[in-house]
């Protein structure tokens, strides 16, 4: 049978739906009364582009869109403002109006140049996401960040920019290598330990259904999690407070993915190990026991996910890195902390000796 959810996120004249179902690409009607000139250009990769590209030139004709497509290689290697300027050259080069739509169809890789790219065109035109990874569909499709990466910091070079909407076909994670879904699970983890400790349960007695890509689980994963951050933004949109919890174990992350190399560890991947270390950090503060950790190590394996970061990342360079986060404020690194399951906040009150212990551990 056919699922088919929708929501919206509240931001005023930013506002903006999430359809999430099976079959959503096929929908012509679902993209195309989204796009609201006679242009567009779809940004895609390597790897996507010759699953769902047909699909979506399909719908575009069918509503008598003029369209350009750029092929992107595919990887975190190639977020970049190379890569975005080449969207700009294109743009420019097809005689790309005001009214044009930029459409982002691949991953979060996708999502957040084409996004970027078209915050910046003529100061801004149209944007949709057809997110085609779980981690985009539950993370970065959702909350206008948008951005690139710099070879000193992940997504150090950005904007703040709302689609128009965001499509999530669910089909899409049937092409989805297992690496790639499991990358995905981290982030709709998250949403339990920071926010949700019903979801958090629903998780550990439904983890195995989602990695066998049930299809109503997986719809109920991405709803859940939409909705988790959709209500987050709409309090918060450009992370001054609570939108700030949404990065547990993202500072940690990010300084794993900046100093293995960009690609080498999937950004799921590293946020899972950084959760667990957010976690220890957490419990030599003394604010959760060491029950939470053991839920949340078997329900992070259990997804496929590594509970530890890489054995080869000195303190010192986990600090410098970690002290380019955008979270990190007058030279103090903020970092997201647990309370108790369901329950974050973001502190910089911390003992710097638990972190280097963390660290080192």
């Amino acid at each position: 049978m056919p699922i088919k959810h929708t929501l919206n996120v509240d931001l005023d004249e930013r506002s903006y739906p999430i359809y999430i179902g099976n079959g959503l690409l096929r929908e012509a009607d679902l993209l195309t009364r989204h796009i609201h000139g006679q242009t567009a250009l779809i940004v895609s990769n390597s790897t996507v582009a010759p699953l769902y590209l047909e699909t979506v030139q399909q719908s575009l004709d069918s509503g008598g869109i003029r369209y350009d497509c750029i092929i992107l290689d595919d990887g975190e290697q190639y977020k970049t403002l190379e890569s975005m300027t080449r969207i700009i050259d294109l743009l420019l080069e097809k005689r790309h109006d005001r009214r044009t739509t930029v459409i982002a169809l691949g991953g979060g890789v996708i999502g957040d140049i084409g996004g970027f790219a078209a915050s910046v065109y003529q100061r801004g035109v149209n944007f949709i996401q057809l997110p085609t990874t779980l981690l985009s569909q539950v993370d970065s499709s959702v909350g206008g960040k948008t951005g690139v990466n710099h070879p000193l910091g992940k997504n150090m070079i950005g904007a703040f920019y709302q689609p128009r909407c965001v499509i999530a076909d669910i089909d899409t994670f049937k092409t989805l290598p297992a690496r790639e879904l499991s990358a995905g699970l981290a982030e709709v983890i998250k949403y339990g330990l920071i926010y949700d400790v019903e979801f958090f349960r629903w998780l550990e007695d439904n983890i195995e259904g989602l990695i066998q890509l049930d299809p109503e689980r997986l719809a109920q994963a991405v709803l859940v999690s939409c909705e988790t951050k959709a209500r987050i933004v709409e309090q918060d949109e450009r992370e001054s407070g609570l939108r700030a919890i949404l990065n547990l174990g993202h500072t940690f992350g990010h300084a794993i993915e900046t100093v293995m190399g960009y690609g080498n560890w999937l950004h799921g991947e590293a946020v899972a190990a950084g959760m667990v270390m957010a976690i220890d950090l957490s419990i030599r503060e003394g604010l959760v026991d060491e029950e939470l950790r053991k839920r949340s190590i078997d329900l992070l394996s259990r997804a496929g996910l590594p509970v530890s970061p890489p054995a080869n990342i000195s303190l010192e360079q986990y600090l410098d890195v970690m002290a380019i986060d955008k979270k990190t404020l007058d030279g103090k690194i903020r970092l997201v902390l647990l309370r108790a399951l369901g329950e974050a906040f973001v502190s910089a009150d911390y003992s710097r000796e638990n972190l280097q212990e963390t660290l080192n551990a």
